[in-house]
């Protein structure tokens, strides 16, 4: 029976430090669930972590990243995806929430990470074959339900015409609904209907909602 551990470390510095070897020993694949891109508390641990793999990945070497809509706010943010894609990564979007972050390496290590912390994220790993296998089976099941990186893009980006877009505007400059209809020129009832035929194309519950579906997106810009 192998040797198995579990153990806790604090920032990104401290799992460079007593983890970085792991990254180094990737061979076969690199599976990765997050929420969103910002991953990696301090640029040169994610900096460090891509040269890590770069140096040691085989020819034959699989890379999975498994992401929520969040992870597609702006434009920036799409354009790294493709060129990480380019890359050889395989990138898939979830509906499914995700955790901050999940990493799996040739199945015989996991990386968690928490929240962000004024001190950094808390990173737990482990090497328990029952724990790394079991999470690996969920991110595979949430792999094969989830949309290739293009796919999600021509299909889930509802489009908005130009008053949907000035409503849009609307919504995102704090007015009033009364400021908001004179500005837009529109009666308080027909700017409250279109409202609500925004929220209704953007499946949002609430006009908060509506705006973080468009951040998403990337419809507010």
């Amino acid at each position: 029976m192998r040797n198995e551990q579990v153990f806790s470390v604090q920032g990104d510095a401290e799992l460079i430090a007593r983890a970085g070897h792991l990254f180094e020993s990737a061979y076969t694949e690199f599976l990765c669930a997050a929420r969103d891109l910002r991953t990696w508390g301090r640029p040169e641990a994610g900096a460090a972590v891509r040269n890590r793999l770069r140096a040691t990945a085989s020819p034959d070497f699989t890379v999975r990243k498994l992401l929520s809509p969040v992870a597609l706010a702006d434009e920036q943010a799409r354009a790294h995806l493709r060129q990480v894609r380019s890359k050889g990564a395989l990138v898939r979007i979830s509906h499914a929430p995700l955790p901050h972050e999940t990493i799996l390496i040739d199945r015989r290590v996991m990386i968690l990470a928490g929240r962000e912390t004024p001190t950094g994220r808390e990173y737990t790993v482990t090497t328990s074959q029952t724990l790394v296998d079991g999470v690996h089976s969920l991110f595979r099941a949430l792999w094969d339900g989830s949309a290739d990186l293009d796919a999600y893009l021509r299909g889930d980006v509802p489009h908005l015409d130009a008053d949907g877009r000035r409503i849009l505007d609307a919504l995102a400059s704090g007015l009033t609904d009364e400021s908001a209809a004179r500005r837009l020129g529109v009666s308080l009832r027909t700017y409250r209907r279109r409202v609500a035929e925004l929220m209704a194309t953007l499946e949002a519950g609430s006009r908060f909602q509506a705006g973080l579906r468009a951040g998403e997106l990337g419809l507010s810009r």
